[in-house]
């Protein structure tokens, strides 16, 4: 291409266009080689769904590390003791899920009738299997069907919201006592770094 005699203004402009002309190119072959994703399926019953498993785990992880001589711990009289905050949480699952799956609570009075290690984390695992079903099978449609909540109208979602709300503030309970016997909570813990690949 011979630039010599066009004005400099052209010149960018060809240059411009050019560029726009192959970036568009490479962006279409990314395209057909790189198929889009499809839209997560039943979006707001998902997320709710993620964030409950994210707690969930963490309730499980702060019921094993802490050891069986503290369950009965408590920073004070007037509050739970580590081992009954956790039958708590055990009873809230049925109080919520029941409400979700429209069903009877079952209530199990954990908190009141288990005491030790063994049969709270036993307790919590079962609790949170009746809750999986409510989490399970809730899609968008069935999340704004209309259930009484605390006497007052609400959409079926709001039930297991508020189950994640009751289990994080509970798993904030727990996070402290077991910083006060110097035992990192799960949420805190050191991820393990990336592999690295091999050097040649």
């Amino acid at each position: 291409m011979n630039c010599a005699g066009e004005e400099p203004m052209k010149i960018l402009l060809r240059m411009v266009v050019l560029g726009l002309v192959a970036g568009a190119g490479v962006g279409l072959a990314q395209d057909k080689a790189t198929p889009a994703k499809p839209a997560v399926e039943n979006p707001l019953s998902t997320w709710n769904k993620v964030a409950y498993a994210r707690v969930k785990g963490m309730l499980l992880k702060s019921a094993e590390k802490m050891p069986e001589e503290s369950y009965g711990f408590k920073p004070v009289d007037t509050v739970r003791s580590y081992g009954q905050i956790l039958g708590h949480v055990a009873d809230a699952q049925y109080i919520f899920c029941s409400l979700a799956l429209g069903e009877k609570n079952p209530a199990l009075d954990i908190e009141h009738s288990k005491t030790s290690k063994a049969d709270l984390i036993a307790a919590l695992n079962v609790a949170f299997a009746y809750c999986d079903k409510a989490y399970d099978g809730m899609t968008d449609v069935s999340a704004v069907q209309t259930i009484k909540l605390f006497g007052n109208d609400a959409p079926r979602l709001s039930a297991l919201t508020i189950n994640n709300m009751h289990d994080l503030e509970h798993y904030g309970n727990l996070s402290t006592y077991m910083r006060m016997k110097n035992i990192v909570p799960p949420s805190s813990e050191q991820q393990p770094a990336p592999a690295q690949p091999a050097k040649k």
